[in-house]
Protein backbone atom coordinates (compact mmCIF):
# COMPACT_ATOMS: atom_id res chain seq x y z
CA UNK A 1 0.00 0.00 0.00
CA UNK A 2 3.21 2.09 -0.12
CA UNK A 3 1.80 5.41 -2.06
CA UNK A 4 -1.64 4.84 -1.19
CA UNK A 5 -3.45 8.28 -1.02
CA UNK A 6 -6.18 7.89 1.41
CA UNK A 7 -8.98 11.07 1.89
CA UNK A 8 -7.04 12.62 -1.15
CA UNK A 9 -4.48 14.25 1.45
CA UNK A 10 -2.31 11.72 3.09
CA UNK A 11 -0.20 9.77 0.90
CA UNK A 12 1.69 6.33 2.88
CA UNK A 13 5.23 5.95 2.84
CA UNK A 14 6.52 3.30 4.89
CA UNK A 15 5.55 1.41 8.18
CA UNK A 16 7.05 2.64 11.05
CA UNK A 17 5.65 0.11 13.67
CA UNK A 18 3.22 -2.27 13.75
CA UNK A 19 1.63 -5.06 16.34
CA UNK A 20 -0.87 -8.07 16.43
CA UNK A 21 -3.73 -5.76 15.82
CA UNK A 22 -2.41 -2.49 14.14
CA UNK A 23 0.08 -1.00 11.71
CA UNK A 24 1.30 2.47 11.80
CA UNK A 25 2.42 4.03 8.78
CA UNK A 26 4.98 7.42 8.35
CA UNK A 27 2.78 9.43 5.77
CA UNK A 28 2.31 13.12 3.90
CA UNK A 29 -0.54 15.55 4.48
CA UNK A 30 -0.08 16.76 0.99
CA UNK A 31 -2.71 19.58 1.86
CA UNK A 32 -0.89 21.21 4.86
CA UNK A 33 2.49 19.60 3.93
CA UNK A 34 3.72 17.67 6.99
CA UNK A 35 4.60 14.85 8.13
CA UNK A 36 2.11 12.67 9.97
CA UNK A 37 1.39 9.23 11.29
CA UNK A 38 -1.11 7.37 10.25
CA UNK A 39 -2.40 4.19 12.56
CA UNK A 40 -4.11 1.27 10.72
CA UNK A 41 -6.62 -0.93 12.02
CA UNK A 42 -4.95 -4.25 10.25
CA UNK A 43 -6.89 -6.78 12.42
CA UNK A 44 -10.34 -5.59 11.20
CA UNK A 45 -9.90 -7.49 8.12
CA UNK A 46 -9.23 -10.83 9.81
CA UNK A 47 -12.25 -11.07 12.48
CA UNK A 48 -16.26 -11.98 12.39
CA UNK A 49 -18.22 -9.53 11.51
CA UNK A 50 -19.08 -9.24 15.38
CA UNK A 51 -15.40 -8.51 16.77
CA UNK A 52 -14.88 -6.50 13.71
CA UNK A 53 -17.61 -4.04 14.91
CA UNK A 54 -16.15 -4.11 18.79
CA UNK A 55 -13.17 -3.58 17.09
CA UNK A 56 -14.00 -0.30 14.63
CA UNK A 57 -15.85 1.29 17.65
CA UNK A 58 -12.42 0.52 19.87
CA UNK A 59 -10.38 2.72 17.21
CA UNK A 60 -12.92 5.44 17.16
CA UNK A 61 -12.92 5.38 20.50
CA UNK A 62 -9.38 5.87 20.64
CA UNK A 63 -9.29 8.92 18.37
CA UNK A 64 -12.32 10.15 20.59
CA UNK A 65 -10.51 9.88 23.63
CA UNK A 66 -7.01 11.05 22.74
CA UNK A 67 -8.94 14.09 21.27
CA UNK A 68 -10.51 14.80 24.52
CA UNK A 69 -6.93 15.46 26.10
CA UNK A 70 -5.27 19.09 25.49
CA UNK A 71 -1.41 18.26 26.60
CA UNK A 72 2.09 18.25 25.19
CA UNK A 73 2.83 14.96 26.50
CA UNK A 74 -0.03 13.52 24.86
CA UNK A 75 0.25 12.48 21.02
CA UNK A 76 -2.35 14.51 18.69
CA UNK A 77 -5.10 12.99 17.12
CA UNK A 78 -5.17 15.11 13.99
CA UNK A 79 -8.04 13.52 11.72
CA UNK A 80 -9.90 10.00 11.42
CA UNK A 81 -11.08 9.01 7.99
CA UNK A 82 -12.45 6.08 6.52
CA UNK A 83 -11.19 3.61 4.06
CA UNK A 84 -11.54 0.01 3.12
CA UNK A 85 -14.68 -0.07 5.33
CA UNK A 86 -12.09 1.06 8.45
CA UNK A 87 -11.64 3.68 10.37
CA UNK A 88 -7.67 5.22 10.54
CA UNK A 89 -6.41 7.66 12.58
CA UNK A 90 -4.26 10.51 11.87
CA UNK A 91 -1.63 11.63 14.47
CA UNK A 92 0.97 13.63 15.33
CA UNK A 93 4.51 11.99 13.70
CA UNK A 94 7.03 11.69 16.78
CA UNK A 95 10.57 11.43 15.66
CA UNK A 96 12.12 8.98 18.24
CA UNK A 97 11.40 5.69 19.97
CA UNK A 98 9.43 3.92 22.32
CA UNK A 99 10.67 3.50 26.17
CA UNK A 100 10.86 -0.25 25.59
CA UNK A 101 13.06 0.38 22.45
CA UNK A 102 14.92 2.46 24.49
CA UNK A 103 15.64 -0.37 27.52
CA UNK A 104 16.27 -2.83 24.85
CA UNK A 105 19.06 -0.80 23.69
CA UNK A 106 20.51 0.82 26.54
CA UNK A 107 19.67 -2.67 29.19
CA UNK A 108 17.97 -0.04 32.08
CA UNK A 109 17.77 4.01 32.52
CA UNK A 110 18.83 5.85 34.98
CA UNK A 111 16.92 6.76 38.37
CA UNK A 112 17.06 10.60 37.34
CA UNK A 113 15.93 10.37 33.72
CA UNK A 114 13.36 7.62 34.57
CA UNK A 115 11.94 9.83 37.10
CA UNK A 116 12.16 12.50 34.09
CA UNK A 117 10.11 10.34 31.78
CA UNK A 118 7.47 9.16 34.63
CA UNK A 119 6.76 12.88 35.52
CA UNK A 120 5.63 13.90 31.82
CA UNK A 121 3.54 10.62 31.51
CA UNK A 122 2.37 11.01 34.82
CA UNK A 123 1.05 14.89 33.71
CA UNK A 124 -0.46 13.28 30.24
CA UNK A 125 -2.30 10.64 32.65
CA UNK A 126 -3.82 13.71 34.65
CA UNK A 127 -4.91 15.34 31.84
CA UNK A 128 -6.36 12.36 30.52
CA UNK A 129 -8.31 11.83 34.28
CA UNK A 130 -9.21 15.44 34.24
CA UNK A 131 -10.49 14.90 30.75
CA UNK A 132 -12.76 11.40 32.25
CA UNK A 133 -10.34 9.42 29.89
CA UNK A 134 -8.87 6.48 31.41
CA UNK A 135 -6.08 4.82 29.60
CA UNK A 136 -5.86 1.39 30.97
CA UNK A 137 -2.63 0.13 29.07
CA UNK A 138 0.40 2.53 30.36
CA UNK A 139 3.47 0.51 29.59
CA UNK A 140 7.31 0.74 28.12
CA UNK A 141 5.87 0.16 24.68
CA UNK A 142 3.36 3.24 24.68
CA UNK A 143 5.44 5.58 25.69
CA UNK A 144 7.16 7.42 22.99
CA UNK A 145 11.09 9.33 23.68
CA UNK A 146 11.43 12.45 21.09
CA UNK A 147 14.68 13.34 19.26
CA UNK A 148 14.39 16.65 20.86
CA UNK A 149 13.94 15.14 24.20
CA UNK A 150 10.07 15.24 24.52
CA UNK A 151 7.96 12.73 26.52
CA UNK A 152 4.73 11.19 25.09
CA UNK A 153 1.85 9.05 26.14
CA UNK A 154 0.53 7.55 22.80
CA UNK A 155 -2.09 4.15 22.49
CA UNK A 156 -5.29 5.27 24.24
CA UNK A 157 -6.71 1.93 22.05
CA UNK A 158 -8.43 0.48 25.13
CA UNK A 159 -9.14 3.86 26.48
CA UNK A 160 -12.24 4.32 28.68
CA UNK A 161 -14.24 7.46 28.76
CA UNK A 162 -16.22 8.41 31.80
CA UNK A 163 -19.73 6.67 30.77
CA UNK A 164 -19.26 4.56 28.01
CA UNK A 165 -19.58 1.27 28.69
CA UNK A 166 -20.13 -0.15 25.54
CA UNK A 167 -16.30 -0.87 24.73
CA UNK A 168 -15.78 -4.08 26.03
CA UNK A 169 -17.46 -7.24 26.60
CA UNK A 170 -18.65 -8.11 30.03
CA UNK A 171 -15.96 -10.01 31.92
CA UNK A 172 -13.38 -8.86 30.13
CA UNK A 173 -10.54 -7.69 31.14
CA UNK A 174 -8.44 -5.69 28.18
CA UNK A 175 -4.36 -4.53 28.56
CA UNK A 176 -0.62 -6.09 28.91
CA UNK A 177 -0.86 -8.48 31.65
CA UNK A 178 2.94 -7.33 33.12
CA UNK A 179 1.20 -4.23 33.53
CA UNK A 180 -2.73 -5.02 35.05
CA UNK A 181 -3.47 -3.41 38.07
CA UNK A 182 -3.94 -5.90 40.94
CA UNK A 183 -7.69 -4.96 40.89
CA UNK A 184 -8.00 -5.20 37.41
CA UNK A 185 -6.80 -8.89 37.63
CA UNK A 186 -9.47 -9.47 39.63
CA UNK A 187 -12.09 -8.34 37.47
CA UNK A 188 -13.28 -5.47 39.29
CA UNK A 189 -13.54 -1.68 37.60
CA UNK A 190 -10.32 0.18 37.24
CA UNK A 191 -9.83 3.85 38.14
CA UNK A 192 -7.26 6.58 37.89
CA UNK A 193 -5.36 4.83 40.85
CA UNK A 194 -5.16 1.63 38.05
CA UNK A 195 -3.34 4.21 35.29
CA UNK A 196 -0.69 5.06 38.33
CA UNK A 197 0.20 1.32 39.46
CA UNK A 198 1.01 0.59 35.24
CA UNK A 199 2.84 3.48 35.45
CA UNK A 200 4.59 2.54 38.57
CA UNK A 201 5.30 -0.67 36.54
CA UNK A 202 6.84 0.45 33.56
CA UNK A 203 8.88 2.80 35.75
CA UNK A 204 10.03 -0.17 37.29
CA UNK A 205 11.08 -1.75 33.98
CA UNK A 206 12.95 1.30 32.56
CA UNK A 207 15.15 1.77 35.94
CA UNK A 208 15.48 -1.91 36.70
CA UNK A 209 15.36 -3.47 32.49
CA UNK A 210 13.46 -6.03 33.82
CA UNK A 211 9.41 -6.41 34.42
CA UNK A 212 8.27 -6.58 37.47
CA UNK A 213 6.01 -9.14 37.68
CA UNK A 214 6.75 -11.07 34.40
CA UNK A 215 7.14 -14.72 35.20
CA UNK A 216 6.74 -17.69 32.85
CA UNK A 217 3.47 -17.70 32.21
CA UNK A 218 0.38 -15.52 31.23
CA UNK A 219 -1.02 -16.81 34.38
CA UNK A 220 1.73 -16.66 36.30
CA UNK A 221 2.67 -13.14 36.12
CA UNK A 222 -1.06 -12.51 36.99
CA UNK A 223 -0.39 -14.52 40.14
CA UNK A 224 2.53 -12.37 40.95
CA UNK A 225 0.74 -9.15 40.57
CA UNK A 226 -2.34 -10.09 42.62
CA UNK A 227 -0.04 -11.80 45.68
CA UNK A 228 3.54 -11.02 45.53
CA UNK A 229 5.69 -7.60 46.01
CA UNK A 230 8.36 -6.99 42.98
CA UNK A 231 12.20 -8.37 43.21
CA UNK A 232 13.78 -5.37 45.06
CA UNK A 233 14.94 -2.65 42.71
CA UNK A 234 18.96 -2.12 43.09
CA UNK A 235 19.53 0.28 40.36
CA UNK A 236 16.56 2.61 41.42
CA UNK A 237 18.33 4.90 43.60
CA UNK A 238 16.34 7.76 44.83
CA UNK A 239 13.22 6.55 42.57
CA UNK A 240 12.65 2.93 44.95
CA UNK A 241 10.37 4.60 47.60
CA UNK A 242 8.27 5.92 44.75
CA UNK A 243 8.06 2.85 42.97
CA UNK A 244 7.26 1.28 46.17
CA UNK A 245 4.31 3.71 46.33
CA UNK A 246 2.94 3.35 43.28
CA UNK A 247 3.07 -0.39 43.02
CA UNK A 248 1.24 -1.08 46.68
CA UNK A 249 -1.97 -3.69 46.31
CA UNK A 250 -4.88 -1.56 47.02
CA UNK A 251 -5.80 1.31 45.12
CA UNK A 252 -6.66 3.30 48.23
CA UNK A 253 -3.41 2.94 49.65
CA UNK A 254 -1.60 4.73 46.53
CA UNK A 255 -0.33 8.40 46.28
CA UNK A 256 -3.12 10.58 44.10
CA UNK A 257 -1.34 11.96 41.12
CA UNK A 258 -0.35 15.49 42.41
CA UNK A 259 1.25 13.17 45.28
CA UNK A 260 3.16 10.55 43.09
CA UNK A 261 3.91 14.40 40.95
CA UNK A 262 5.82 15.69 43.20
CA UNK A 263 7.68 12.35 44.46
CA UNK A 264 8.39 11.96 40.94
CA UNK A 265 9.84 15.77 40.63
CA UNK A 266 11.88 15.38 43.87
CA UNK A 267 13.20 12.28 42.30
CA UNK A 268 14.40 13.84 38.93
CA UNK A 269 16.29 16.38 40.76
CA UNK A 270 18.40 13.35 42.69
CA UNK A 271 16.62 14.39 46.03
CA UNK A 272 15.04 11.53 47.83
CA UNK A 273 11.32 11.94 48.04
CA UNK A 274 10.09 12.30 51.73
CA UNK A 275 6.43 12.02 51.31
CA UNK A 276 6.95 8.85 49.67
CA UNK A 277 8.08 6.87 52.77
CA UNK A 278 5.04 6.62 54.60
CA UNK A 279 4.62 4.41 51.30
CA UNK A 280 6.61 2.18 51.55
CA UNK A 281 6.18 -1.41 53.09
CA UNK A 282 8.16 -0.85 56.17
CA UNK A 283 8.05 -3.90 58.52
CA UNK A 284 8.57 -6.15 55.63
CA UNK A 285 12.30 -7.78 55.20
CA UNK A 286 14.63 -6.74 52.28
CA UNK A 287 12.90 -3.93 51.28
CA UNK A 288 14.95 -0.62 51.43
CA UNK A 289 13.03 2.72 51.66
CA UNK A 290 16.60 4.82 52.21
CA UNK A 291 16.91 5.47 48.22
CA UNK A 292 20.11 4.05 47.72
CA UNK A 293 19.13 1.12 46.43
CA UNK A 294 20.59 -1.36 48.62
CA UNK A 295 18.18 -3.86 50.12
CA UNK A 296 18.43 -5.66 53.71
CA UNK A 297 17.56 -9.37 52.95
CA UNK A 298 15.06 -11.50 51.24
CA UNK A 299 11.98 -10.04 50.25
CA UNK A 300 8.32 -11.83 51.34
CA UNK A 301 6.39 -13.80 48.76
CA UNK A 302 2.96 -12.63 49.48
CA UNK A 303 1.75 -8.97 50.27
CA UNK A 304 0.78 -8.71 54.17
CA UNK A 305 -3.03 -7.49 55.60
CA UNK A 306 -4.05 -7.69 52.04
CA UNK A 307 -7.99 -6.45 51.59
CA UNK A 308 -8.11 -9.74 48.92
CA UNK A 309 -8.58 -13.53 49.76
CA UNK A 310 -6.02 -15.47 47.88
CA UNK A 311 -5.82 -16.33 44.42
CA UNK A 312 -6.04 -19.99 44.20
CA UNK A 313 -4.15 -21.01 40.82
CA UNK A 314 -1.72 -23.82 42.08
CA UNK A 315 1.47 -23.09 43.63
CA UNK A 316 3.36 -19.88 42.93
CA UNK A 317 6.24 -19.79 40.10
CA UNK A 318 9.72 -19.41 40.80
CA UNK A 319 9.62 -15.89 40.26
CA UNK A 320 13.42 -15.68 38.96
CA UNK A 321 14.90 -15.52 36.65
CA UNK A 322 11.60 -14.41 34.95
CA UNK A 323 11.51 -15.93 31.34
CA UNK A 324 8.26 -15.65 28.92
CA UNK A 325 7.03 -18.59 27.86
CA UNK A 326 4.50 -19.30 24.67
CA UNK A 327 1.31 -20.41 25.90
CA UNK A 328 0.80 -22.95 22.62
CA UNK A 329 -1.09 -25.63 24.32
CA UNK A 330 -4.87 -24.44 24.22
CA UNK A 331 -5.72 -25.70 27.40
CA UNK A 332 -3.42 -23.45 29.39
CA UNK A 333 -4.84 -20.48 27.39
CA UNK A 334 -8.12 -21.00 28.54
CA UNK A 335 -6.89 -22.12 32.17
CA UNK A 336 -6.58 -17.99 32.38
CA UNK A 337 -10.19 -17.81 32.55
CA UNK A 338 -9.83 -18.87 36.24
CA UNK A 339 -8.16 -15.66 37.57
CA UNK A 340 -11.24 -13.46 37.22
CA UNK A 341 -14.14 -16.11 38.09
CA UNK A 342 -17.24 -17.20 36.02
CA UNK A 343 -15.09 -18.56 32.48
CA UNK A 344 -14.87 -14.90 31.71
CA UNK A 345 -12.48 -14.76 28.74
CA UNK A 346 -8.94 -12.82 29.39
CA UNK A 347 -8.08 -10.67 26.66
CA UNK A 348 -4.07 -10.50 26.53
CA UNK A 349 -3.78 -8.37 23.12
CA UNK A 350 -3.80 -4.74 23.10
CA UNK A 351 -7.50 -4.47 21.59
CA UNK A 352 -8.74 -7.16 23.15
CA UNK A 353 -9.61 -9.11 20.22
CA UNK A 354 -11.50 -12.38 21.81
CA UNK A 355 -9.96 -16.19 22.42
CA UNK A 356 -9.95 -18.93 20.16
CA UNK A 357 -13.37 -19.70 21.32
CA UNK A 358 -15.26 -16.27 21.38
CA UNK A 359 -15.75 -16.44 17.68
CA UNK A 360 -17.51 -20.28 17.71
CA UNK A 361 -20.44 -19.63 16.05
CA UNK A 362 -19.39 -17.80 12.65
CA UNK A 363 -16.73 -20.60 12.17
CA UNK A 364 -16.88 -22.97 9.33
CA UNK A 365 -17.71 -26.71 10.29
CA UNK A 366 -15.47 -29.51 9.32
CA UNK A 367 -18.10 -30.71 7.48
CA UNK A 368 -17.72 -27.45 4.79
CA UNK A 369 -14.52 -28.29 3.58
CA UNK A 370 -12.36 -25.70 4.90
CA UNK A 371 -11.73 -26.78 7.77
CA UNK A 372 -10.10 -30.05 9.16
CA UNK A 373 -10.92 -32.18 6.78
CA UNK A 374 -9.52 -30.22 3.90
CA UNK A 375 -6.23 -31.92 3.73
CA UNK A 376 -3.81 -30.69 0.96
CA UNK A 377 -2.11 -32.81 -1.71
CA UNK A 378 1.43 -33.32 -1.35
CA UNK A 379 2.34 -32.20 -4.89
CA UNK A 380 4.00 -28.80 -5.63
CA UNK A 381 6.35 -26.62 -3.91
CA UNK A 382 6.72 -24.46 -0.92
CA UNK A 383 5.35 -21.36 -3.04
CA UNK A 384 1.72 -23.22 -4.64
CA UNK A 385 -1.19 -22.86 -2.32
CA UNK A 386 -3.53 -26.32 -2.70
CA UNK A 387 -6.78 -25.83 -3.92
CA UNK A 388 -9.26 -24.63 -0.93
CA UNK A 389 -6.71 -22.96 0.21
CA UNK A 390 -5.38 -19.41 0.90
CA UNK A 391 -1.81 -17.55 1.66
CA UNK A 392 -2.59 -15.02 4.88
CA UNK A 393 -0.47 -12.37 4.77
CA UNK A 394 -0.64 -11.82 8.86
CA UNK A 395 -0.33 -7.93 10.41
CA UNK A 396 2.39 -9.23 12.89
CA UNK A 397 4.34 -9.61 9.42
CA UNK A 398 4.54 -13.58 8.70
CA UNK A 399 2.67 -15.16 6.19
CA UNK A 400 1.26 -19.28 5.65
CA UNK A 401 -0.99 -20.63 3.69
CA UNK A 402 -3.85 -22.06 5.45
CA UNK A 403 -7.69 -23.74 4.21
CA UNK A 404 -9.84 -20.65 3.59
CA UNK A 405 -12.38 -19.76 5.88
CA UNK A 406 -10.12 -20.30 9.28
CA UNK A 407 -10.34 -17.18 11.81
CA UNK A 408 -7.70 -15.33 13.10
CA UNK A 409 -7.64 -14.15 16.58
CA UNK A 410 -4.26 -12.65 19.05
CA UNK A 411 -3.99 -14.74 21.94
CA UNK A 412 -1.20 -13.22 23.21
CA UNK A 413 0.69 -9.39 22.62
CA UNK A 414 3.14 -8.08 24.77
CA UNK A 415 6.33 -6.07 24.26
CA UNK A 416 8.39 -8.15 21.70
CA UNK A 417 6.21 -11.22 21.52
CA UNK A 418 3.17 -12.16 19.49
CA UNK A 419 1.13 -14.74 19.05
CA UNK A 420 -1.35 -15.51 16.86
CA UNK A 421 -4.11 -18.60 16.33
CA UNK A 422 -6.09 -19.55 13.43
CA UNK A 423 -8.98 -21.88 13.46
CA UNK A 424 -11.92 -22.97 11.45
CA UNK A 425 -13.81 -24.13 14.82
CA UNK A 426 -13.29 -22.22 17.73
CA UNK A 427 -10.00 -23.58 18.77
CA UNK A 428 -11.46 -27.47 18.23
CA UNK A 429 -8.22 -27.54 15.73
CA UNK A 430 -5.69 -24.88 16.18
CA UNK A 431 -2.71 -23.55 14.23
CA UNK A 432 -0.75 -21.09 16.06
CA UNK A 433 2.49 -18.68 15.15
CA UNK A 434 4.65 -17.14 17.70
CA UNK A 435 7.14 -14.34 17.13
CA UNK A 436 9.37 -13.54 20.06
CA UNK A 437 12.04 -10.71 19.13
CA UNK A 438 13.90 -11.00 22.61
CA UNK A 439 13.52 -15.07 23.30
CA UNK A 440 15.12 -15.79 27.00
CA UNK A 441 16.32 -19.05 25.58
CA UNK A 442 19.56 -19.98 23.59
CA UNK A 443 17.56 -22.20 21.25
CA UNK A 444 14.07 -23.55 20.55
CA UNK A 445 14.88 -26.67 21.68
CA UNK A 446 16.05 -25.67 25.32
CA UNK A 447 12.70 -23.04 25.39
CA UNK A 448 10.44 -26.52 24.50
CA UNK A 449 12.42 -28.79 27.21
CA UNK A 450 11.39 -26.39 29.77
CA UNK A 451 7.79 -26.22 28.37
CA UNK A 452 7.63 -29.89 28.12
CA UNK A 453 8.31 -30.34 31.94
CA UNK A 454 5.76 -27.77 32.66
CA UNK A 455 3.48 -29.69 30.60
CA UNK A 456 4.18 -33.00 32.39
CA UNK A 457 3.68 -31.53 35.90
CA UNK A 458 0.54 -29.71 35.29
CA UNK A 459 -1.32 -33.11 33.29
CA UNK A 460 -1.03 -36.21 34.93
CA UNK A 461 -1.52 -38.32 31.04
CA UNK A 462 0.89 -35.98 29.69
CA UNK A 463 3.00 -37.90 26.83
CA UNK A 464 6.00 -36.28 25.15
CA UNK A 465 6.10 -38.51 21.95
CA UNK A 466 9.00 -36.54 20.08
CA UNK A 467 11.41 -33.64 21.23
CA UNK A 468 14.79 -32.98 18.90
CA UNK A 469 16.72 -30.77 17.51
CA UNK A 470 16.42 -30.31 13.99
CA UNK A 471 17.43 -27.62 11.19
CA UNK A 472 14.17 -25.30 9.76
CA UNK A 473 14.96 -22.97 7.39
CA UNK A 474 18.87 -23.63 7.70
CA UNK A 475 18.89 -22.44 10.91
CA UNK A 476 18.95 -24.81 14.50
CA UNK A 477 15.47 -25.73 15.26
CA UNK A 478 13.66 -28.19 17.34
CA UNK A 479 10.41 -30.11 17.07
CA UNK A 480 8.22 -31.45 19.66
CA UNK A 481 5.06 -33.61 19.10
CA UNK A 482 3.00 -34.81 22.52
CA UNK A 483 -0.53 -35.83 23.50
CA UNK A 484 -2.91 -35.18 26.31
CA UNK A 485 -6.23 -35.44 27.32
CA UNK A 486 -8.66 -32.16 27.30
CA UNK A 487 -11.18 -31.61 30.33
CA UNK A 488 -14.54 -30.01 29.40
CA UNK A 489 -14.05 -28.33 33.21
CA UNK A 490 -11.60 -26.15 31.44
CA UNK A 491 -13.53 -23.97 30.02
CA UNK A 492 -17.25 -23.67 29.05
CA UNK A 493 -16.45 -23.57 24.96
CA UNK A 494 -13.04 -25.85 25.61
CA UNK A 495 -13.45 -29.42 23.54
CA UNK A 496 -12.66 -33.08 26.02
CA UNK A 497 -11.52 -35.91 25.14
CA UNK A 498 -7.96 -36.97 23.87
CA UNK A 499 -5.22 -34.58 21.86
CA UNK A 500 -2.00 -33.98 19.94
CA UNK A 501 -0.05 -31.39 19.19
CA UNK A 502 3.06 -30.55 17.64
CA UNK A 503 5.48 -27.52 17.58
CA UNK A 504 8.70 -26.25 15.22
CA UNK A 505 10.60 -23.55 16.41
CA UNK A 506 13.66 -21.88 15.36
CA UNK A 507 16.16 -18.94 15.61
CA UNK A 508 16.72 -17.13 12.97
CA UNK A 509 19.79 -15.08 12.27
CA UNK A 510 18.78 -11.90 13.91
CA UNK A 511 17.97 -13.67 17.20
CA UNK A 512 14.24 -13.79 16.93
CA UNK A 513 12.16 -16.86 17.62
CA UNK A 514 9.70 -18.05 15.58
CA UNK A 515 7.27 -21.67 16.58
CA UNK A 516 4.81 -23.09 14.59
CA UNK A 517 2.20 -25.07 15.98
CA UNK A 518 -0.73 -26.95 15.61
CA UNK A 519 -3.39 -28.99 17.82
CA UNK A 520 -6.32 -31.35 17.38
CA UNK A 521 -8.81 -34.38 18.51
CA UNK A 522 -6.33 -37.12 18.26
CA UNK A 523 -8.69 -38.42 15.71
CA UNK A 524 -8.46 -36.08 13.04
CA UNK A 525 -4.68 -36.11 13.70
CA UNK A 526 -3.63 -38.01 9.96
CA UNK A 527 -5.03 -34.83 8.72
CA UNK A 528 -3.84 -32.10 10.99
CA UNK A 529 -0.59 -33.90 9.96
CA UNK A 530 -0.57 -33.67 7.16
CA UNK A 531 -1.56 -30.39 7.28
CA UNK A 532 0.90 -29.29 9.21
CA UNK A 533 3.31 -30.49 6.93
CA UNK A 534 2.07 -28.11 4.20
CA UNK A 535 2.14 -25.18 6.43
CA UNK A 536 5.55 -25.47 7.38
CA UNK A 537 6.39 -25.62 3.79
CA UNK A 538 4.61 -22.08 3.35
CA UNK A 539 5.30 -20.86 6.06
CA UNK A 540 7.55 -17.48 5.49
CA UNK A 541 8.83 -14.81 8.27
CA UNK A 542 8.71 -11.65 8.63
CA UNK A 543 10.93 -9.64 5.98
CA UNK A 544 11.92 -6.81 8.27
Amino acid sequence: MQGLLLAGRYRLADTIGSGGMGRVWRAHDEVLHRAVAIKELTAALYVSESDQERLLHRTRAEARAAARINHSAVVTVHDVLDHDARPWIVMELIEGRSLADAVKAQGRIEPAETARIGLWVLRALRAAHSAGVLHRDVKPGNVLLSHDGRVLLTDFGIAQIEGDTTITRTGEVVGSVDYLAPERVRGHDPGPASDLWALGATLYTAVEGRSPFRRTSPIGTMQAVVEEQPAEPVNAGVLGPVLAALLRKDPAERPSAAEAERMLAEAAEGRVPGAAQSYAPTGQPGYDTSGTGIGTGTRPQTVAATPYPPVTIGPAPVPAPPKRHRLRTFSLVVALAAIVGGGVAVALQQFGAGSPGTSAAALPTPSTGTSADATPSEEGGPGEVPAGWERRNDPVGFSISLPKGWQRSVSIDQDGLQQVDYSPDGGKHLVRVAVDIAPDFSSSYDHMSELSDQLARRFGDYEQLTLKQELFRDQPGARWEYAWTAQAKDAPHYFPGPYRAIDVGYMDRDGTEYAIYASSPAADWATTSRQFTWMLRSFQPKTS
